[in-house]
């Protein structure tokens, strides 16, 4: 039971991290490409060559958000089909633990 709790609060630090990862990165890429639209009618070869380059990396920085997205979403399931099979295996105890909780959060509720 201590195993399964610790992937899973570790589970949830990682997805918090994650989550706010990708959230900052998307604003980052959002803002990069309204830079680019904004400088569209700009001339000159150095402006060309660094929108060249910065939508380069836009385009590598979204695939790379695709594959991280993806990989969170298996690591999920697996922490989901991890935690199905702790309660098939072990019913009664976790009948208890959420028991357990229900009590601890009912007082809790009641003290308001």
């Amino acid at each position: 039971m201590a195993k399964l709790a610790g992937k899973l609060e570790t589970a949830a630090v990682d997805s918090k991290t994650t989550d706010k990862l990708v959230a900052d990165l998307r604003e980052v890429a959002s803002d990069a490409e309204e830079l680019l639209s904004l400088t569209a009618s700009q001339a000159g070869e150095r402006i060309a060559d660094v929108r060249a380059r910065l939508g380069e990396r836009l385009g590598g920085l979204k695939s790379q958000l695709s594959d991280l997205e993806a990989e969170m979403l298996e690591r999920g399931r697996e922490m989901a089909r991890a935690t199905d099979d702790y309660v098939h295996d072990n019913p009664w105890k976790s009948i208890g633990a959420t028991a357990g909780v229900a009590f601890l959060l009912g007082l809790l509720i009641g003290r308001r």
